[in-house]
């Protein structure tokens, strides 16, 4: 099962899209069980995170954190693995927020369009077709 804990105090964001979204990407790249944090957050919050994590302090559209990763084991009748979070900031987006949920999935899934040579933004491309 995969668990998804979203935290957002932004009025208009509705969850529901961004939870679905992220459970169909994961399934997608066949992860059945896992706990993904999801966090959406306003530019002053995401430029403090953005400074602390990357040293740019300037907000962005998404940032990933993976804790886990995909190859982490379930110990038997515990906790599913946590594959790590995903802040997203609506303030600083130029594309839809379910399509930055696809982007961060992703980085946690360990894909990184800034070294693979297209790969990671090709597969975001496919999932995203497949899922609208």
């Amino acid at each position: 099962m995969i668990e998804v804990e979203v935290s957002c105090e932004l009025p208009g964001v509705d969850r529901a899209p961004l939870v679905q979204r992220l459970r169909s990407v994961l399934a997608r790249e066949g992860i059945a069980d896992a706990s993904v944090g999801l966090m959406v957050v306003d530019a002053d919050q995401m430029a403090g995170i953005n400074r602390e994590h990357r040293d740019r302090p300037t907000p962005t559209d998404v940032l990933s954190f993976p804790i886990d990763g995909v190859d982490a084991e379930q110990v038997s009748g515990g906790p599913a693995p946590e594959l790590g979070d995903i802040v997203i900031c609506p303030d600083a987006a130029n594309d839809p927020l379910t399509t930055l949920v696809v982007h961060g999935a992703l980085h946690l899934l360990g894909y990184d369009h800034e070294v693979d040579g297209g790969e990671m933004l090709a597969r975001q491309a496919e999932l995203i077709e497949e899922l609208n």
